[in-house]
């Protein structure tokens, strides 16, 4: 997994994270710490960059997950694990998550899981970079 990460200016700024590589167990956990980073350092909205990511595991719905509540100010809680621990998606408590944190271009493969499992109704899904920054 290759992680980077780049500003955009719209009505206001917006981080781009973007991700290369198949996203799984084997790095979720990095995804979950660089988002942690940027919020710690101000970034407050995120748009993910998934145009490189040919395969989501549900680790890496997981790091989407976790990732949307540390963009709505919330402390994440570490498992005895040193693995988050996770709750239940609600998309009325989730509002500001769901604000602050939208996805970008998400393969065939990857948007077929996001569907499946109900994420495309949380997360707003974007094929146009402009007009997800514009979207914040």
């Amino acid at each position: 997994m290759q992680i980077s990460v780049s500003k955009q200016s719209g009505r206001v700024s917006v981080t781009v994270l973007h991700l290369a590589g198949d996203l799984d167990a084997s790095n979720y956990t990095e995804v979950i710490k660089k988002a942690q980073e940027l919020y710690d350092g101000g970034a407050r909205d995120l748009l993910l960059d998934l145009e490189k990511v040919p395969y989501m595991s549900s680790a890496g719905l997981m790091a989407l997950h976790t990732v949307s509540l540390i963009f709505s100010g919330q402390v994440m809680q570490a498992g005895d694990s040193g693995r988050p621990k996770f709750r239940a998606l609600d998309l009325t408590k989730d509002q500001a998550a769901r604000e602050h944190v939208k996805l970008l271009s998400p393969q065939p493969p990857v948007d077929q899981v996001l569907d499946t499992v109900g994420l495309k109704q949380f997360f707003e899904v974007f094929t146009d970079p402009d007009a997800a920054v514009k979207s914040f």
